[in-house]
C-alpha cells in the first residue's frame, strides 16, 4: 500500500496536532493541581488570620513560602528534564512579589482592603498572560477571577472579606478541577 505525499503530510499534521494536545493536557493537569493547592492555601490563610488576627501581618509571607515550596514539589518531575526551570519559576515568583511590594507598600501605600484585592489580581493578571502561551483556559481563569475580585471589592459591603476568600480560594479550586479534566 502506498500513500501520496499529500496523504502523508496530512497524517503527519494530524500526529503533530495530537502531540500538541497531549502536551497542553499535561500542562493543564499540572496547573490544575497547583491551582487547587493555592486555592486551599487561600482558604487556610483567611481562616488562620480570622482565628489569629495578630498573625496576619507576618503570616502572609509564611503561607506564600509554603505555597511556593509545595508548588516546586508538585513540579519536581518536570524539573528533572530541565534544570533551569526551578530557577525561572522562583525568579517569576520573586518578580511578581517584588513588583507587588513596590506598588502595594512603597508607591501605592494600599490599605488592607485594597491590598487584599490587589495581590490576587496581580497573580490573576499572570494567569491571563500565561493564557497567551499555554491556552485559553489560563486566560479565562485570570479574567474571570479578576472580574469576581473586582465585583467583591465594589459590591460585597460588610461581607467583603468572606466574599474575597470565597472568590479567590474558590475560583482557584474550581479552575484547578476544570483544568484537571483536560
Amino acid at each position: 500500500m502506498t500513500i501520496s505525499s499529500e496523504e502523508a503530510s496530512a497524517a503527519l499534521a494530524e500526529v503533530d496536532g495530537i502531540v500538541a494536545r497531549v502536551k497542553q493536557s499535561r500542562v493543564y493537569r499540572r496547573a490544575g493541581d497547583i491551582f487547587i493547592l493555592w486555592g486551599a492555601l487561600q482558604f487556610a490563610r483567611r481562616g488562620l488570620f480570622w482565628a489569629f488576627p495578630k498573625l496576619a501581618a507576618s503570616g502572609w509571607i509564611v503561607v506564600d513560602l509554603v505555597g511556593v515550596g509545595l508548588t516546586l514539589l508538585l513540579l519536581r518531575d518536570a524539573f528533572r528534564q530541565k534544570r533551569r526551570a526551578p530557577l525561572r519559576l522562583i525568579a517569576t515568583f520573586a518578580l511578581f512579589y517584588g513588583f507587588g511590594w513596590i506598588w502595594a507598600d512603597v508607591i501605592g501605600d494600599l490599605g488592607p482592603r485594597q491590598a487584599a484585592a490587589f495581590w490576587p489580581t496581580l497573580f490573576q493578571f499572570g494567569y491571563a498572560v500565561a493564557g497567551l502561551w499555554f491556552g485559553a483556559a489560563f486566560l479565562a481563569i485570570g479574567l474571570g477571577a479578576t472580574t469576581l475580585t473586582v465585583a467583591a471589592y465594589l459590591w460585597a459591603g460588610d461581607a467583603y472579606w468572606l466574599a474575597l476568600t470565597i472568590v479567590n480560594g474558590g475560583a482557584l479550586i474550581v479552575a484547578g478541577l476544570w483544568m484537571r479534566r483536560a
